[in-house]
């Protein structure tokens, strides 16, 4: 490996992407975001926004930055000999935009403090470091800052991170271990309701479908959060909606793998209620549901044939897939809904195979809890 890293180095190999594309593959890299704050030698403020900040050394304690030379403030940081890192808590993104921006006086307006050597330290941030300049290097169109760290503060505010060209927000992974005490039985469904909002983001960009999460309460199937399409299924997707067992994607993905006793009074008053409706095409008998419960529990898919949206004149088709507990309980359905005429629901489906996928992946994390 060596010897090829050398030849490659003798011979240089022409660069097959321009600035836009690096630009998006170094945007896979998640990062927090700073304001490298400094003052110049006739005492003039000076601060922009910058995710190059890293972490070099912790004895001694070293850190570093960098900074395009053609900045309007690259002067002041190359002559300052100190600089200051305000990492920014998770909600002040507007002061990462407004320190991004040029402005002649960017701290007009903007709480900060001063620390040593009247460097400004920014109020409310995650995190402050303040550094003296300890070496400076050239890098390509950047110049790179190396400071030691004298004086640190933390607020316990969590932190703004971005990647992909827009802000996030950091939380712990949950694709791991359940919280200390959240293990077993329908203990798993605070831990299982944070993997699945999550996945429905993940789900909601590529997919574009109105998604719900789905928990089975006091009154049966209930919806406990929405993830809205960019054209939503309806204008109103309300929270804690209660959703029929034997007529709902959802009701039937979890009715499917709980057990009888659980679901037994709703089930008996729909099919008591759908005895008296006149072309009703949904199930109306004991046998005809226990045939499609069996069905969703050899695929651990349901679907919904084509009907009103929450009474609303829109008629949505749609699939539901159940998240099962360790001992393979259903303790959540998440669920994608859309207009008939625009959303097939077909069980093979791309869609049904994307949401089978996550619940599968979810209740895997369960298992492994």
């Amino acid at each position: 490996m060596s010897a090829n890293l050398s030849s490659n180095a003798d011979h240089p190999v022409s660069a097959t992407f321009d600035k836009r594309q690096l630009r998006n593959v170094l945007g896979s890299f998640v990062t927090g975001v700073t304001v490298v704050t400094t003052r110049d030698a006739e005492g003039k403020l000076h601060g922009l926004t910058a995710n190059s900040f890293s972490s070099v050394s912790l004895d001694p304690p070293l850190v570093l930055w960098s900074q395009a030379t053609s900045a309007g403030s690259h002067p002041a940081f190359r002559d300052a000999e100190r600089f200051t890192i305000n990492i920014l808590a998770e909600n002040q993104y507007g002061l990462a935009n407004h320190f991004a921006t040029r402005s002649p006086d960017k701290f007009s307006g903007v709480e900060h403090d001063l620390g040593v050597d009247g460097l400004p330290l920014l109020r409310d941030c995650s995190a402050w470091l303040e550094c003296k300049v300890v070496s400076r290097f050239p890098g390509g169109d950047h110049v790179i800052f190396v400071g030691s760290v004298e004086n640190i503060r933390q607020s316990g505010s969590r932190p703004l991170v971005f990647g992909g060209g827009q802000y996030l927000v950091a939380d712990p992974h949950d694709l791991g271990r359940a919280p200390l005490g959240t293990a077993g039985a329908m203990l798993s469904q605070p831990h299982a309701v944070r993997l699945a909002s999550r996945s429905m983001l993940r789900l909601s960009s590529t997919l574009d479908k109105t998604l719900a999460l789905v928990a089975w309460g006091n009154h049966g199937p209930t919806v406990i959060a929405w993830q809205a399409a960019t054209t939503p299924v309806a204008a109103d997707l309300p929270l804690g909606l209660v959703l029929p067992v034997t007529s709902s994607a959802s009701g039937l993905a979890l009715a499917a793998f709980l057990p009888p006793e659980a679901i037994e009074r709703f089930v008996t008053a729909e099919l008591r209620d759908n005895e008296h409706r006149a072309h009703d095409e949904l199930p109306v008998t004991v046998e005809s549901l226990a045939k499609i419960l069996e069905s969703v529990r050899s695929s651990h898919i349901a679907t919904r044939r084509p009907g009103p949206f929450y009474g609303d004149r829109v008629l949505a088709n749609a699939i539901s897939v159940p998240i099962l507990t360790p001992n393979g309980t259903a303790v959540l359905a998440l669920t994608a809904t859309g207009p008939a005429d625009q959303f097939d629901a077909a069980p093979d489906g791309p869609c049904a195979e994307a949401l089978k996928a996550a619940a599968n992946e979810i209740s895997a994390a369960l298992r492994a809890a």
